[in-house]
């Protein structure tokens, strides 16, 4: 009998979480406690793979690839002024003011989400390290008609120094996973690394 085929057909939960520490050739890296964003509406990640062919012969031989930069941009119903601080390296003064400063840089972080299957079951990601870049915005005006008007954030992640992970991913179809799949929002998962 074959397996039961699951389809992605939404995604909920999407949570960041800041790296403190660490990520260095020796040195595991250090996260804060994962962060909820408001609800989920799109995540879409682009892996940019070089790839290149090796001809010998007088035709191709070999071919290898090698992972660049991954490209995230994620939807939101709304994206705080707390949360704009965390994410864009922005300050909120004493009086609930948040200052974008010409040299803020945005902190690297840890984004996870989960991705619910047309079986019941969910795919859990994070994706390990990466910095987001400051949104475009755009206002309308009501026209007769109620037009929602949220946020898209993009960032750029790449792989960890220390391990060379990018992402790690669980199924909740998998039993061994169910231990991980307790603790995905409340903790990035430690490296494999020894």
């Amino acid at each position: 009998m074959a397996d039961k085929i699951a389809v992605p057909v939404g995604l909920q939960d999407i949570y960041y979480a800041k790296l403190l520490s660490g990520d260095t050739a020796t040195e595991a890296p250090v996260y804060e406690t994962p962060k909820p964003l408001l609800p989920a509406i799109t995540a879409n990640m682009t892996p940019n793979v070089e790839s290149n062919t090796l001809h010998g012969n007088d035709g191709p031989i070999v071919t290898a690839n090698a992972l660049d930069s991954i490209e995230v941009e994620i939807g939101v119903a709304a994206l705080t002024l707390e949360q704009q601080a965390d994410l864009l390296g922005s300050t909120i003064d004493a009086n609930g003011l948040l200052w974008d400063n010409s040299d803020d840089q945005a902190p690297e972080v840890a984004l996870g989400y989960r991705r619910s299957m047309s079986d019941g079951s969910f795919v859990y990601t994070w994706l390990l390290k990466g910095k987001f870049a400051l949104p475009a915005e755009e206002a309308t005006t009501k026209q007769g008609e109620v037009e929602f008007q949220t946020p898209t954030i993009t960032g750029t992640f790449l792989k960890r120094i220390y391990d060379n992970e990018w992402r790690v991913r669980a199924d909740s179809n998998n039993t061994a996973s169910a231990a991980a799949i307790t603790t995905w929002f409340t903790a990035v998962p430690d490296s494999p690394k020894p």
